[in-house]
């Protein structure tokens, strides 16, 4: 199915029915947040990322030593 001009400006017409009539921009009142209302989440996934960061450092090295014990293993065998 091809979009054409025609096509398009009939999605938006029925698009436009499903919701009404379309308010001004200026009359309509934005909620407005502070800033520090998302700091203390924002700081919380920081400090989630920090701590998988020290958890893949020490299964790396846990891993290391899994394969320096396996190539040891295997040159016995």
């Amino acid at each position: 199915m091809k979009l054409t001009n025609e096509l398009l400006k009939k999605i938006i017409k029925e698009e436009m029915a499903k919701f009404g009539e379309m308010e001004d921009v200026e009359k309509v009142k934005a909620d407005e947040t502070d800033a520090d209302e998302y700091a203390d989440s924002l700081e919380k996934k920081i400090d989630f990322i920090k701590a998988l960061k020290i958890e893949e450092s020490r299964l790396l090295r846990r891993i290391a030593k899994i394969n320096e014990t396996r190539r040891r293993v295997a040159r016995s065998i």
